[in-house]
């Protein structure tokens, strides 16, 4: 199913054509369905095609499907100076939907920009903008991805920095079987949150530009880092650590975050960290396979 995500998407010269089948009703952007369904919890059904629009979820629970995954794409629009997707409803969902070419002045343009809620996002891709997914807080919500792909984002020539996953105080991000590639700055994956889930991942960097750390928790977390890929690249802003734990500060506890199961390797005549902890706390660091020149651990301070 991943691999059907990384193909080419052949145009659709037909105009896109959207319906909400709870309310047996087509309408004529996105906007005016997400409208239409208000409150309530109904889905958005996206006919194949390139859509120039974007759209602002304020209540209700709403998914947002392609008929077809990885033939709808949401292309160089954001709403509010945002992104494609502003979601601050009861909830939301995002399936098998393309989100490229996202740019806003403050450097922030996301594919997703969820600022309360639970959101899971499934068979998507994130690609060429300035962030895939920007999360606000909500200490009480989770974040699902899976089986998405996260390429060609974030940056890091005006501050603060984006990234291709941020998100901030959520409490907890999940993520399954899942790419990130070709990072342009920034982190693959930066959570402020409690709890991260990380598992079946890859995180292929070769073909990155002044990328920083694979996995960034600035403020300690606990949960679980296992069975993912990473493969480090040459060119880096920062190659001193694949993992980050608390780097910023210690707001969580990061005492039982299993690291365990993963494969990383690094460019030859490298040498990297693969863990580095800020926090203290004890990490449940089990067994993983590291390439040459890279230490499975180490403790820094502030």
């Amino acid at each position: 199913m991943l691999t059907m995500l990384l193909m080419t998407v052949a145009s659709n010269t037909a105009t896109p054509s959207v319906t909400v089948p709870e309310l047996n009703r087509r309408f004529p952007t996105v906007q005016a369905a997400v409208t239409a369904i208000g409150d309530q919890q109904a889905t958005v059904l996206l006919a194949p095609g390139r859509y120039r629009e974007c759209a602002v979820q304020s209540e209700g629970v709403v998914t947002f499907r392609a008929v077809t995954p990885g033939t709808v794409t949401f292309d160089g629009v954001a709403c509010e100076g945002k992104a494609a997707l502003v979601l601050r409803g009861r909830g939301a969902m995002v399936d098998g939907i393309i989100f490229a070419n996202i740019r806003v002045d403050d450097k922030n343009g996301a594919g997703i920009r969820v600022e309360r809620s639970n959101l899971v996002v499934i068979r998507s891709q994130f690609r060429n903008s300035e962030e895939g997914i920007l999360a606000h807080n909500d200490p009480i919500a989770t974040i699902r991805i899976d089986q998405s792909v996260f390429s060609g984002l974030g940056g890091c020539t005006d501050m603060p920095c984006s990234h291709s996953i941020y998100a901030g105080d959520y409490g907890s991000l999940v993520i399954t079987a899942s790419r990130f590639e070709r990072g342009t700055g920034g982190h693959y994956v930066k959570m402020r949150g409690a709890r991260v889930e990380i598992s079946g991942s890859t995180f292929d960097d070769q073909q990155g530009q002044a990328t920083n750390f694979m996995i960034d928790l600035p403020n300690g977390s606990t949960g679980r880092i296992v069975d993912n890929h990473f493969i480090q690249g040459t060119n880096k802003d920062n190659h001193t650590a694949l993992i980050s734990i608390a780097a910023e500060e210690r707001r969580h506890n990061s005492t039982g975050l299993v690291i365990n199961g993963n494969r990383a390797w690094l460019p030859p005549q490298q040498d990297s960290v693969f863990v580095a902890d800020w926090s203290g706390d004890r990490i449940a660091l089990g067994a993983n396979t590291l390439g040459v020149g890279l230490s499975p651990f180490e403790r820094r301070h502030h």
